[in-house]
């Protein structure tokens, strides 16, 4: 299958949740790039666990920073989904291939980065005062949605 979107984790923290995102990915045929340091080991039981049986079928890539994967990838879209902007994720158009990068679940993606790629910079709309939704919730908005769009699946 080829891939229809790409799912970016940067400096993930919680095993549990990357794996969660894993059996998305599988399920929808989009690609998982996990960037920077991890807060667990790729061999952690709660990461296992939460994907269950689909290691074996999942495409995961790594790289050590996300200046290296937008290299890389040069040519592709890619969104920064965030808290800190007013542009819903609905309000875009995805093309297959797009890249949706997440950040840490405790702090989210830096300010500097966001700052130099606003106009890529995406919200899922949450009650007024809250703070975030989990990680592997927002990613599977963001991924139905794109693949809604494209009509991928």
């Amino acid at each position: 299958m080829d891939t229809n979107f790409n799912v970016v984790l940067f400096e993930p923290e919680i095993p549990q949740n990357t794996g969660n995102i894993v059996r998305l990915c599988v399920c929808t045929g989009c690609r998982l790039f996990l960037v920077g340091k991890l807060g667990f080991t790729v061999s952690d039981k709660y990461l296992k666990r939460a994907g269950l049986d689909y290691w074996n079928d999942a495409d995961i890539q790594r790289f050590n920073t996300l200046e290296e994967l937008q290299a890389e990838y040069a040519s592709s879209n890619f969104y920064y989904c965030t808290t800190k902007t007013k542009t819903k994720y609905t309000d875009r158009q995805f093309q297959k291939g797009d890249f949706f990068v997440f950040g840490p679940e405790s702090r989210g993606l830096s300010e500097d980065l966001l700052k130099s790629n606003s106009d890529k910079c995406i919200t899922i709309p949450m009650a007024e005062g809250q703070r975030s939704l989990n990680l592997s919730n927002s990613v599977s908005i963001v991924v139905y949605e794109a693949v809604r769009q494209n009509g991928c699946l």
